[in-house]
């Protein structure tokens, strides 16, 4: 099955792909185990680490070999500077992105369970952070040949997205949460992909197939994913339904896990425009599994010789009936 849209060729823009969203420093700390209500523990490991949705799947993209900028607000603290940094030294381009004076950037404390790797965020972001349809720049956020946007600014989401349907552009959304205006962005989108509670909170479908395929018709996209964790993804695209199996790893930290999905799917459709759709979304898998490998979202992107290396380690291994975990296979 074929990519389901066009992707304008590499000299019709300036960048690969653009991302539209959030950026976010992340203080990491993993735990024994989950803590309960009035307990005390030692922490394991402590870290502050950059993060964030869009501003990770940028940094994905790049680290995968394209060119990459990221749009977004910015605090004016030393976690702004953090995070700008970050970006900066992954060469992703922040020139239209924006810092807020007398603004402290958003973060998010998150606690990792050291047994599974699981983590649970609490995350906070002042309001002056917030873009209005208004605040969009047209030209930066079609200057790519893809675009992605995330769902919390969900207005500015819009229009950025449509702004890219008009020039032909692509667009893929990172999708967690039903918030007002939710159908207006999905009526915008090439390419929903959902974390797993997504569409059964959006459709009433408790059956996910059932639900992808509800959000498909109903808002015109051609291809809706739920992304799975350790069970991979699943997949509707044009009324075919593909399942895709997780990358065994030994997870360390699930963090960013998601977003690093986002941004591999964006670089497996960069790869070869005319590949077939479930080879991008073998591609998707094994690049976010490959993050769990280290704390932090954006701390184990793998480069593109690692990602041939596990997949091809995968095919020879099926072929030998065994499927050893992700990390023997890069040793």
């Amino acid at each position: 099955m074929r990519i389901p849209f066009r992707i304008p060729g590499a000299s019709e823009r300036p960048f690969d792909v653009v991302g539209f969203g959030l950026n976010s420093i992340d203080l990491i700390t993993v735990v024994a185990e989950y803590p309960v209500a009035n307990t005390k523990q030692r922490l394991q490991r402590f870290a502050r680490l950059p993060g964030g949705q869009m501003a990770t799947a940028t940094a994905a993209c790049a680290r995968l070999g394209w060119r990459a900028r990221y749009i977004g607000s910015f605090g004016d603290d030393d976690f702004g500077a953090f995070s700008r940094e970050s970006l900066t030294s992954a060469g992703v381009d922040i020139s239209a992105a924006r810092t807020v004076p007398g603004t402290p950037n958003q973060f998010a404390i998150i606690l990792v369970d050291g047994r599974s790797g699981d983590r649970t965020v609490l995350w906070d972001r002042e309001p002056a952070l917030i873009m209005d349809a208004a605040d969009v720049p047209r030209d930066a956020v079609t200057s790519g040949r893809m675009l992605m946007v995330d769902c919390h600014e969900t207005a500015a989401a819009t229009q950025a997205a449509r702004y890219a349907r008009a020039a032909q552009i692509p667009t893929i959304v990172d999708v967690e949460k039903v918030r007002a205006g939710i159908a207006d962005l999905l009526q915008n989108i090439d390419a929903i992909v959902a974390a797993q509670e997504f569409p059964t909170a959006l459709t009433g479908h408790e059956d996910l197939g059932r639900a992808l395929r509800t959000i498909g018709r109903e808002f015109g996209a051609g291809l809706v994913c739920a992304t799975l964790g350790k069970e991979g993804s699943l997949t509707w695209c044009n009324g075919h339904e593909i399942r895709t199996p997780a990358f065994q790893v030994d997870c360390v930290d699930s963090t960013g896990a998601g977003d690093v999905f986002r941004g591999a799917f964006a670089a497996g459709c960069l790869r070869d425009p005319d590949d077939d759709l479930e080879e991008v979304l073998i591609y998707a898998n094994a690049v976010a599994a490959l993050n769990c490998r280290v704390l932090g979202s954006r701390g184990g992107i793998p480069t593109p010789t690692e990602v041939e290396q596990l997949r091809r380690g995968r095919l020879l291994n099926l072929k030998n009936g065994a499927t050893p975990p992700a990390d023997q296979l890069l040793r």
